[in-house]
């Protein structure tokens, strides 16, 4: 199986996930694809079989999540991504969304609104479809101006931003020490090229809760920064 189709089948669990039961949805990736991604889903914790209820629930969930996240993934520009690189990041994204995906942590997700700011927002898909199977909802912006004329008239639970946005290179520190000038003090992340630590390091002094390239890490701080604002 190549990395394409890797996306493609995680496309494809996301989108059956919405409409098929559980254990449904488990024979079919297990027939079809057979050995290679068992170990993925066993990741995933102990699977009921009910088909109904809140364990359930709790479980297409989590595995929606997962295929979100690894799809995001495997779906980035890198020229040293391999299939065994795609499946490991996929056993991580299996464990964050096993630490993280709880119900405490779906109930805050549910009432909170993100804005997300990015030039090319369809380069993030799979990580709002990742935020969105929990509930979140996503106000969308692809400039700087526009984010803050949403700022003025809506409260966000937490800001995401890319870092260049033409003609400004640094657009997303722009954004961000406008809005910290101001005195708005709402999480904010940057998702760009780089989570080296000088990156995090000057991120965090400009009063982000950090940066990062990764979809898993990303999912993370999102989730921890909503559980502030909750």
């Amino acid at each position: 199986m190549s990395v394409d189709d890797i996306v493609k089948l995680f496309d494809a669990i996301t989108k059956l996930l919405n409409v098929l039961i559980w254990p449904a949805i488990i024979l079919f990736i297990l027939i079809r694809f057979g050995r290679e991604l068992r170990d993925f889903f066993s990741s995933l914790g102990e699977l009921s079989l009910k088909g109904a209820g809140f364990e359930a629930s709790l479980k297409r969930k989590q595995a929606e999540v997962v295929a979100a996240l690894s799809a995001a993934a495997a779906s980035k520009p890198d020229g040293d991504k391999t299939r065994e690189s795609v499946a490991k990041e996929a056993m991580i994204a299996a464990d964050v969304v096993a630490d993280c995906v709880t119900p405490r942590a779906i109930r805050r997700a549910s009432r909170s609104t993100v804005l997300w700011v990015d030039d090319n927002p369809n380069n993030n898909s799979y990580e709002r479809q990742a935020l969105e199977a929990l509930g979140v909802s996503f106000v969308l912006a692809i400039s700087t101006d526009e984010a803050l004329k949403k700022i003025s008239r809506q409260r966000f639970d937490a800001i995401i931003s890319d870092m260049g946005r033409p003609p400004d290179p640094r657009a997303g520190y722009t954004l961000l020490d406008k809005l910290r000038s101001s005195g708005d003090q709402t999480p904010f992340i940057i998702y760009a090229g780089s989570r080296e630590p000088e990156h995090v390091a000057e991120s965090r002094r400009h009063g982000a809760i950090g940066c990062t390239n990764n979809a898993n890490e990303l999912f993370e701080m999102v989730l921890s920064a909503l559980g502030r604002t909750a």
